[in-house]
């Protein structure tokens, strides 16, 4: 009889014993097991704005598209079935979309469309990391995400702490940078989600932006932003430049490399992200490419290419809106900004100041987004979270997995994005009681 291979976890990659790639399946599996409670849980957006139909249309757009550009049958055919350019098909509507929607200038040729935007972490993660010495800057709270590929790729992190207002704090960025290179090694990169970030909520003032760029040129520093949440503010027609990107504070000075993700503003079915890599790389021998040329050249060895027809669906979506995803989203941001606003007062509603100071509640108040924060007198661990499932039909998001070198125990992290206004006022109810109970838990020892 021959015997099953057993292969020891010891002997596979660090990374799979790491506690943080577990967070996610244990969150779907709570679910599974609980499936009548309400969740505060996914940052996913709300599936009322998605129709099945819309895929086919959006499909023929395209290829309407392709034909008017005087593409033959066969040309179109070949563009939509076979293995396509490394970089993508539909750059130039995404780089239409950019001036747009964000007034960034973007040659198409500097973009790279990527199999969702972590795909776009990994690849420039793995480019500009070059040795054991290259450390990643994060703010925490950081997106799992990310953290997450610094560690499939072996690349140290340190966290910077979010200042006062939101985002990591131009000093203390200062601060953990010159602290890497006194150790020996290089402060690579920074990233970080300036717009209602994902988990806290926290977006940055105009001045922490451009402080944070200057810290990061004082530094020596490339900036890696990720910016899925950017249209979705409470305030309704916020216009590009009000809220601008760090890229478009940036200009043509090269320290910004921005990720695009188009899972919220279009919907995260169609697997599409995007790279701004428009910095320039020179070879030993004198020649010059683009950075977006490098991370293709990474991109071919893994995903080959980005599927001709997410991109195709998407590419005929941003035609159909005259390529102003903005504008397309209004209606999204006015639910999610609606939302918000009832998780807020809910939480007020159920926990008056003069409870929230006994009781030692708070949370804080995002300008926009999915996320919010709620800071509790007890640890909010995976087993909290299943006794709140379990015994008040509730779910949530821990938030201790999100800080890369500890911290966050007693937080929570609230999703508003794929839930209901009822459904918000019944689980915020529902969380008051679990958060009375589990106080008078902690408090009991």
């Amino acid at each position: 009889m021959s015997t099953v291979t057993t292969l020891p976890l010891g002997d596979l990659h660090a990374s799979l014993a790491d506690p943080l790639l577990d967070a996610m399946t244990f969150l779907n599996e709570v679910t599974e097991r609980y499936p009548g409670a309400l969740s505060f849980a996914p940052g996913r957006p709300h599936e009322g704005f998605f129709e099945p139909e819309d895929v086919h249309a959006y499909l023929d757009t395209y290829l309407t598209h392709l034909a008017e550009r005087g593409l033959s049958g066969s040309a179109v055919r070949t563009a939509l079935f076979q293995y396509g350019p490394t970089k993508g098909i539909v750059a130039d509507l995404v780089a239409r979309t950019l001036a747009n929607d964000e007034g960034l200038d973007v040659d198409p040729e500097a973009l790279v469309l990527t199999v969702g935007a972590q795909e776009g972490m990994l690849l420039v993660l793995r480019a500009l990391c070059a040795t054991a010495e290259d450390v990643l800057l994060v703010s925490s709270p950081c997106y799992v995400g990310v953290t997450g590929a610094a560690r499939l790729l072996d690349l140290a992190t340190v966290p910077v702490p979010e200042g006062p207002r939101g985002g990591p704090d131009p000093a203390a960025v200062r601060a953990a940078a010159r602290a890497v290179r006194a150790s020996g090694r290089r402060p690579r990169a920074l990233y970080v989600v300036p717009d209602f970030a994902n988990p806290s909520g926290t977006s940055m003032p105009l001045a922490a932006r451009a402080g944070l760029l200057e810290a990061a040129a004082e530094e020596g520093l490339l900036v890696i932003e990720d910016n899925p949440y950017g249209f979705f503010s409470r305030e309704p027609g916020e216009q590009p430049g009000e809220r601008p990107t760090l890229k478009a504070l940036d200009g043509n000075r090269g320290r910004v490399v921005h990720l695009g993700s188009f899972a919220k503003t279009c919907f995260p079915g169609a697997r599409l992200g995007y790279v701004v890599a428009d910095q320039r790389v020179a070879a030993p021998d004198g020649r010059t490419t683009l950075l977006a040329d490098e991370l293709a050249k990474l991109k071919s060895m893994t995903t080959v290419n980005t599927p001709a027809l997410s991109q195709a669906v998407i590419g005929g979506m941003l035609l159909h809106h005259d390529c102003r995803l903005r504008a397309a989203n209004a209606p999204a941001r006015a639910h999610y900004a609606a939302n918000l606003a009832v998780l807020l007062r809910e939480l007020e509603r159920h926990f008056p100041a003069a409870e929230r100071a006994r009781l030692g509640v708070s949370w804080n108040e995002p300008e926009g987004g999915f996320f919010a924060v709620l800071d509790v007198p007890f640890t909010a661990d995976e087993a909290a979270m299943e006794r709140c499932a379990r015994d008040h039909g509730v779910l949530w998001t821990p938030m201790a997995p999100f800080y890369p070198a500890g911290g966050g125990e007693r937080r929570l992290r609230l999703s508003i994005s794929a839930l209901s206004a009822p459904q918000i006022e019944a689980g915020t109810a529902r969380l008051a009681a679990f958060v009375r109970s589990a106080c008078v838990r902690a408090a009991a020892g």
